[in-house]
C-alpha cells in the first residue's frame, strides 16, 4: 500500500519540478502563456484552464490565440470582475457559483466544468495581477490547492521576468489620472495673445516712383541699386536714336513750311491766289512747329532725373538694360533711407482679428536673432494675389524705432487678442478638419 502512494507523489514532485523548470526557460510571453493553461494538466486534470491577466483572458487550453469575443472568454472576464469587485481574487480558492450573477450562472452551466479553483498571481508586493482559473468534473483537494498555490508562485515570479505588470485594480476612477486631465483641461482657458507668422519686407515710405516717360529701350541705368542720389542727377538713359531723327526731320518740315509760307507771302501783294493760300500756310507752320516742340520733348525725356534726393530702389540693372519698355511702366523708386515701412501679405488662411495698432515683431533673415519692433496701422479689406500666385491681405506696419535697410526680408509676428490657449493651439487644425469634411 506504501509503495503506490509513495510513487505518486514522487511523480507529483517530479512533474512540479519539470513545470517550473520550462516556465524559467520561456524565452516569450506567449511562449509562458501556453505552459500556464496546458502542461499543469497532468497535476491537477482539469478540462481547460485560463490565464487572465488585468481582467484579460490571455490564454485558454488547447487554443493558440483566443478570440476576444468567444462566448467563454467573455464569461470568464465577466466572472473575474465579479468576483474583483467582491475582493475573492487576492487568495487560492474555489469559486462559488453564488457569488456571480444568473447570467455568469448560466454562462459556467453552458461553456465550463462544474468545479472551478482560482489561483490568483502576484508581484513582489504581494498585489494580484492576474490569476489562473481550473475548471474540471471533480472537487478540489486542499492538497491540490496548495500545489497549485506554489505553482502560482513560481508562474508569477517568471510572468514579472518577462513582463512588468502594475496591480490589477477594478476599472474606476484613477484619482491622478483626472487630475492631471483636469489641469490640461484648466489650462486651456488660459488666455494668451493669438499671433500669426507672415513673410514681410521693408519698404520706402512714401517713396517717390520714377515711370518710363516714353515708350522705348533703356540704354543705360546710371544708377545702381540703393545708391544715394540727389535732385537732378541722371538715373535713366534711353536710346534716343530714333528720338533724335524725329526731331531733326521734325525741325527740317518747319523749315520747309516756314519758307514756303515767306515766298508766298511775298506773292500775295500781286497774287491772288497766294494771298488766299496764306491761311493755309500758317496753320501748316503751326502744325509743324508743334510736331517739333513734340520731337523735342520727347528728346529731352530720353534722360530721366531724379525728382528728389534719396536712393534708387530697385533690383538689377541689367535686368532693364535694353529692355522695350512703355509710357508709364515703373522703373524704381526714390525713397528716404530713414523714412521706411514694413509690408506684410498675411495668407487668408491666418486672417484673425487684429486690434488698432497691434504690435508687430520682425525677424529678418539675414538676422534672425535680432527682433525688430512695429505698430500695425493699415490692414486691407480684400486679399489680393501675390507673385507667389497665393492669396493674402496687405498689412502696413510703422517701425517704433530706426527702421531696417530697404528691400530686407524677413517673417512678420502680428499680435492679435486675446483668445484661450486652446483656440491658439488648434485653430488652424480645426479650420483644416473642417474644409475637409465640409462641416
Amino acid at each position: 500500500m506504501n509503495a503506490p502512494a509513495s510513487f505518486s507523489v514522487e511523480r507529483v514532485f517530479a512533474r512540479f519540478l519539470d513545470i517550473e523548470r520550462q516556465i524559467r526557460a520561456a524565452k516569450k510571453v506567449e511562449e509562458l502563456a501556453y505552459i500556464l493553461v496546458n502542461d499543469s494538466q497532468t497535476l491537477f486534470g482539469f478540462r481547460h484552464a485560463a490565464l487572465v491577466i488585468d481582467g484579460k483572458v490571455r490564454a485558454i487550453t488547447g487554443v493558440t490565440q483566443p478570440s476576444p469575443q468567444a462566448p467563454f472568454v467573455a464569461f470568464i472576464e465577466r466572472a473575474c470582475d465579479q468576483l474583483l469587485q467582491q475582493q475573492k481574487l487576492d487568495q487560492c480558492a474555489i469559486v462559488e457559483a453564488a457569488s456571480l450573477d444568473q447570467q455568469c450562472r448560466n454562462d459556467w452551466q453552458a461553456l465550463s466544468a462544474p468545479e472551478a479553483l482560482w489561483s490568483p498571481l502576484k508581484d513582489r508586493q504581494g498585489r494580484t495581477f492576474g490569476g489562473i482559473w481550473y475548471a474540471r468534473e471533480r472537487p478540489w483537494q486542499d492538497a491540490e490547492k496548495v500545489l497549485a498555490d506554489q505553482l502560482a508562485n513560481a508562474y508569477s515570479h517568471a510572468w514579472l521576468a518577462l513582463e512588468q505588470r502594475r496591480p490589477w485594480r477594478r476599472g474606476g476612477i484613477r484619482w491622478p489620472v483626472v487630475i492631471t486631465a483636469l489641469a490640461v483641461l484648466a489650462c486651456m482657458f488660459i488666455p494668451v495673445k493669438q499671433s500669426v507668422l507672415a513673410p514681410a519686407e521693408v519698404v520706402p515710405l512714401q517713396g517717390r516712383v520714377v515711370a518710363a516717360p516714353l515708350d522705348g529701350v533703356v540704354q543705360e541705368f546710371v544708377v545702381q541699386p540703393n545708391q544715394a542720389v540727389n535732385q537732378g542727377d541722371l538715373l535713366v538713359r534711353f536710346d534716343a536714336t530714333t528720338l533724335r531723327a524725329q526731331a531733326d526731320v521734325a525741325e527740317r518740315a518747319l523749315d520747309v513750311a516756314e519758307a514756303e509760307y515767306r515766298a508766298n507771302a511775298q506773292r500775295a501783294f500781286q497774287d491772288a491766289d497766294s494771298k488766299a493760300k496764306l491761311d493755309l500756310l500758317a496753320a501748316q507752320v503751326a502744325q509743324k512747329r508743334a510736331e517739333r516742340d513734340y520731337a523735342r520733348e520727347l528728346l529731352s525725356r530720353a534722360e530721366v532725373r531724379a525728382e528728389r534726393d534719396g536712393i534708387a530702389v530697385f533690383a538689377d540693372a541689367e535686368r532693364w538694360t535694353g529692355k522695350p519698355v512703355r509710357t508709364g511702366e515703373r522703373l524704381l523708386e526714390l525713397a528716404d533711407p530713414h523714412q521706411a515701412e514694413l509690408k506684410i501679405e498675411l495668407d487668408v488662411g491666418d486672417a484673425i482679428g487684429f486690434a488698432s495698432q497691434a504690435p508687430v515683431t520682425l525677424f529678418l533673415d539675414s538676422d534672425p536673432l535680432t527682433p525688430h519692433q512695429a505698430i500695425l496701422e493699415r490692414a486691407a479689406y480684400e486679399s489680393e494675389q501675390t507673385p507667389s500666385g497665393n492669396l493674402a491681405y496687405r498689412l502696413d506696419a510703422r517701425f517704433t524705432d530706426a527702421p531696417p535697410r530697404i528691400g530686407l526680408r524677413g517673417t512678420a509676428k502680428v499680435y492679435g487678442e486675446n483668445v484661450p490657449l486652446a483656440v491658439y493651439l488648434f485653430r488652424r487644425p480645426l479650420a483644416a478638419i473642417r474644409k475637409a469634411i465640409g462641416v
